[in-house]
Parts: structure tokens; C-alpha cells; sequence
């Protein structure tokens, strides 16, 4: 993969316990949405046995000026050094990678299943559509505990509104535990939930991304429905 360096521009924060890093796109970087980069702090302060690099779902999209990623804040060295990080901060990549893309030649319904932290590739992939509006429906699920939780929440929400070809259902495991309101659907992804949005499960699609278990869970659920193997792409998202 080809090697890139490029540096910090900022950071905000898009949930509860989970940030945004804005890197400066190098020359020369291209990537179709969806896929991931590695990304390698140069010269950290501080290490650990799991070493300076990691890899993430791009979250911006290809037409954007900038590469952000976006991640669940764990007490490690690598995301101690990468939240300390001042402006222009030096960053190396490689990339990008992976497969888990729309296919343009295809004019299927895309539903994506996402899981938390899960839902950054699918970030790259709305927000492309939403600018260059294809000729297809998309759909987000999207879970999370709280809506406090969920990153991105507010742009996903207003997606819809620069292409209405695009969908959002979101929903939430323990409401009991949130201060905010929410009106969406409630409880764990099922087929139930997915079929009274979807009407018909076949004809479509499917990608998921997140933790293994949801992942796991998720394709069992779409080949019980009668789902075809070849119709379903995964991108399991790891603690670390």
C-alpha cells in the first residue's frame, strides 16, 4: 500500500467517549468510500506492546478536502498520544484498503447494519451519496446504547435531507440510562424491526459493521431470512 505523511489538523468530540481526528488529505491520496487506512504516529512521547499504528474506517468522503477518522477512546498509549496530539502533529499513513465498498454497477437497495463504533465506513458512504445522489435507495440501522452514545447522530439524522434516498432508523438498547429524548425504535436489531421498514429482506444488499458479536448475529439473522451468502459483506470492528 502506498505510504503517506501528513499531519494533524484538530479534533472534536462526537459522542460520549468517542472522538474525531481531521488529518490533512496528502497529494496524490485517493479512496473509494468505505475502505480503511492505517494510520502510524511518528516519534509518540509514549508506546506500548501493541506498538504506534492502528487501523480505521475512513470517515469523510472521497470528493472532501480532508481524512477523518473517528474512534472509541480507550486508555491506551496510542489514543493518549492521539488525543494529546497539538495541530500539526505528524501522522503517517498507508492505504487505502479493504473491500468493503458500493459497487456502482449495482442498482440494488444497500442496507447497512451498524453497531456502534461500527458505523464510520458507513459515514463515508452516506455522506458520498448525499453529494452525488445516486440512483438507489440507502438504508442506516443504526444501534448504540444511548442516543448520548451514538457519534455522528445529528448528521445522520439530517442526511436524509439532501437526498431522500437516503434512511435512517436508529435505535436504542437502554433508554432507561439517557438523559436525552429520543423518538425512535427502541431494543436490539432483529428481522422484525428490519422487516417493518423493509417490507421484503430479499432484493437488497446487506453490509454490517461492528463489534463480532452484532456482526455475527446480524448475518445469522439476513441467511435465516433467505439472504444469499454472496449479498452480505462484514467489517468486524475490535476492541483495542
Amino acid at each position: 500500500m502506498p505510504k503517506y505523511e501528513t499531519t494533524l489538523t484538530r479534533n472534536e468530540t462526537v459522542a460520549e467517549g468517542t472522538m474525531a481526528f481531521y488529518l490533512a488529505k496528502p497529494a496524490g491520496f485517493k479512496f473509494t468510500a468505505g475502505q480503511s487506512m492505517n494510520v502510524s504516529l511518528i516519534d509518540p512521547p509514549e508506546t506500548d506492546a501493541k506498538g504506534n499504528a492502528r487501523t480505521f474506517s475512513i470517515v469523510s468522503a472521497p470528493h472532501e478536502n480532508e481524512l477523518v477518522i473517528a474512534t472509541r477512546m480507550r486508555d491506551t498509549a496510542f489514543k493518549r498520544v492521539l488525543k494529546g496530539m497539538a495541530a500539526g502533529g505528524r501522522i503517517g499513513l498507508r492505504g487505502p484498503a479493504g473491500m468493503f465498498t458500493l459497487d456502482p454497477a449495482d442498482a440494488r437497495p444497500a442496507v447497512f447494519l451498524a453497531g456502534g463504533i461500527g458505523v464510520t465506513p458507513f459515514m463515508s458512504m452516506l455522506r458520498e451519496a448525499a453529494h452525488s445522489r445516486p440512483a438507489r435507495d440507502l438504508w442506516l440501522f443504526y444501534s448504540n446504547r444511548r442516543p448520548e452514545d451514538a457519534a455522528f447522530l445529528d448528521e445522520l439524522v439530517a442526511l436524509p435531507k439532501r437526498n431522500p434516498r437516503l434512511h435512517l432508523v436508529g435505535t436504542m438498547v437502554e433508554m432507561d440510562k439517557s438523559s436525552r429524548p429520543w423518538s425512535g425504535e427502541t431494543g436490539f436489531l432483529d428481522r422484525v424491526m428490519l422487516e417493518r421498514h423493509l417490507n421484503d429482506l430479499a432484493g437488497k444488499v446487506y453490509f454490517i459493521a461492528g463489534p463480532p458479536g452484532l456482526v455475527e448475529a446480524m448475518q445469522k439473522m439476513l441467511i435465516e431470512a433467505g439472504v444469499a451468502q454472496d449479498g452480505i459483506h462484514t467489517d468486524e470492528f475490535f476492541g483495542y
